[in-house]
């Protein structure tokens, strides 16, 4: 229980963008996770401690695309403050990688049942809203946004 004295606190992922030569975006289905499964994301997961943003999308790259990337090549993409379906508050860092080695696939099988390519004109039904906002904005070149605060801007 927190006091009235107790600072809050967001929970902070990260999220790796991945365009392959066609301008097509990598999205993984989750499956098996507890969250959102059945849709598409991007590689993503909370920060760690210790760990800064960047590295926290290379890590995440290694453990569910198999791909090296470093923190140089990460372009930093947008905020979005999210108000999150289970009620959870969550600042989200998305980050282009402009470069990496290796060919994506599937590290974590039981957490993920299918990982291609889409284009960003025909993307899957089922995309985790976040990574759907941020995917919109991607043209506008939107720095920040809020996605899931009732009663607020919303989209």
């Amino acid at each position: 229980m927190s006091s009235a004295s107790e600072k809050y606190r967001s929970l902070v992922a990260a999220y790796a963008m991945l365009f392959n030569d066609k301008n097509e975006v990598l999205l993984a289905r989750r499956a098996n996770t507890g969250y959102s499964d059945g849709f598409y994301d991007v590689p993503a997961g909370h920060l760690e401690a210790g760990e800064t943003l960047r590295e926290a999308c290379i890590r995440e790259l290694a453990e569910e695309a198999g791909v090296m990337a470093t923190v140089d090549d990460l372009e930093f993409v947008e905020v979005l403050h999210r108000n999150s379906m289970d009620d959870r508050v969550y600042v989200d860092f998305f980050f282009r990688v402009k470069k990496w080695d290796g060919e994506p696939r599937i590290m974590e099988p039981g957490k993920c049942d299918d990982m291609a390519w889409f284009s960003l004109n025909n993307l899957p039904d089922r995309i985790v809203p976040a990574t759907t906002k941020v995917l919109a904005d991607l043209g506008e070149q939107v720095p920040y946004n809020e996605i899931g605060w009732k009663g607020k801007l919303d989209t």
